[in-house]
């Protein structure tokens, strides 16, 4: 056997390998000889079917197939010898007129080369690095909010704006008989004009739409989807069955270790740090994602990568699921660029400043994502053999395998570009984040 290597050009080139038939030939003879103990064929008893007949029926099929295995298997082990730096996968070279039976036979496969590229990490206009802040406004909406759920509920003899009314909703019509906790502000005004002043017992007539403001509102307290909800035009009986008002809890120690765990804050002053600091943490995940999308897409657009197109187009179109063309192939490459991109920068990064993740990387990452689940749902932290025992059942499961790597990975990118890249810090409030991160 013989394989060589014709490089054209930085990106391509052509493997070529001459099989002989003595590299072959042993291995087709000792497949058919367990032919002629297995195989089924009639006027012959199982065990006793002749060489030369057993070679007629299925000599060709057997040598196509173990020349074909043995092209798989020397293929790969040329291109990890040579170290290769490949993209995607050989491709076979088609030839019509094998003659199967020569004493040699040719065989060409194209390879398409991982192109050469260089990193530019500091860019010349800075990636904005945002951390996004709670405002005044944001902080003392939260402080009500928690008064609101900590605070206790006292019965009201007659509907007022500030009460919660739980109400019964019925429509023949539409088959909806429900009962529902609302607060009055949630009503149109003109509705909560005609509701004020009720008690419990009283009823009243309304056309579904002009209840609340809110069409998910409507939905919620008749318990139907969202869609069907706006389509309702019939009339609605609301007969009111509790009428409450929530007095809101006071702004004490008892308060603040309820909320936030025993003498952990001691004034409202210290609450508004916390509820701030718990605000940018909360938004973290959000802005580090950004942040890794604008690093992409500055790596993708500033890195020159000539990939092997043609190669790439032909190698797409040998290897998708469906049968497609060689225009579909050319559009599906033209819509995967981006990613081939990106994932060559992403390569050449872990390559380069050693980021590969390792099993034992893995094992005690997953520990700590266990342990961090845990505390964050209040569990204790059993014993390190019961969290060895937890660690061991999710990786024995592949998909779980990849995902967890696929983390891991994504998180020591996010910090190796924090890191290396000079980005420019803005604070800003969630409102002015949104308007600035993702323009309508």
């Amino acid at each position: 056997m013989k394989i060589s290597l014709n490089k054209k050009n930085k990106l391509s080139g052509t493997i070529s390998i001459e099989i002989y038939k003595k590299d072959y030939e042993q291995n087709v003879n000792d497949v058919l000889k367990r032919y002629t103990k297995t195989a089924s064929i009639p006027g012959f008893r199982k065990g006793f079917v002749p060489m030369g007949l057993i070679k007629k029926q299925y000599g060709n099929a057997v040598k196509v197939d173990e020349i074909n295995k043995l092209l798989d298997s020397e293929l790969k082990k040329y291109i990890q010898e040579e170290k290769l730096d490949i993209l995607g996968g050989p491709i076979p070279v088609v030839e019509n007129d094998i003659d199967w039976n020569a004493e040699s036979i040719n065989f060409d496969f194209e390879i398409g080369y991982t192109p050469e590229f260089k990193i530019n990490l500091k860019p010349k206009k800075p990636i904005i690095k945002y951390e996004v802040k709670a405002d005044k406004k944001m902080v003392d909406s939260q402080i009500k909010n928690i008064q609101s759920q900590y605070g206790k509920l006292v019965s009201k003899s007659k509907v007022e704006k500030s009460s919660e009314v739980t109400a019964n909703f019925v429509s023949e019509s539409d088959e909806i008989n429900n009962s529902s906790m609302f607060k009055s502000e949630s009503l149109k005004p003109a509705f909560l004009k005609k509701i004020l002043g009720l008690k419990v017992g009283d009823e009243l007539r309304e056309n579904s739409l002009k209840i609340f403001k809110e069409d998910y509102e409507l939905s919620r307290n008749l318990k139907v989807e969202l869609d069907r909800a706006k389509k309702l035009k019939n009339d609605m009986v609301i007969k009111i069955e509790e009428i409450n008002e929530r007095v809101m809890a006071e702004l004490d120690q008892d308060l603040f270790d309820k909320v936030f765990g025993k003498n952990s804050v001691k004034n409202v002053t210290e609450m508004k740090n916390r509820l701030s600091e718990d605000f940018v943490k909360q938004f973290q995940s959000q802005v580090d994602q950004k942040l890794m999308n604008d690093t992409i897409e500055y790596l993708i657009d500033s890195t020159k990568i000539n990939l092997p197109s043609e190669f790439l187009i032909k190698w797409m179109k040998l290897n998708s699921k469906n049968k497609i063309t060689a225009e579909e192939a050319k559009s599906e490459y033209e819509k995967s660029v981006k990613g081939m991109k990106y994932q060559l920068i992403e390569s050449k990064i872990i390559i380069d400043n050693n980021l590969q993740v390792n099993f034992e990387d893995l094992k005690s990452f997953t520990k700590d994502l266990i342990k961090n689940q845990m505390l964050q749902y209040g569990q204790s932290i059993p014993e390190e053999k019961e969290v060895e025992a937890i660690v061991a059942r999710v990786m024995s499961n592949k998909d779980e395998i990849k995902r967890l790597t696929e983390q891991l990975t994504n998180t020591r990118m996010l910090n190796f570009f924090k890191e290396k890249f000079n980005y420019k810090l803005k604070k800003v409030s969630y409102d002015e984040y949104i308007k600035e991160a993702y323009p309508s």
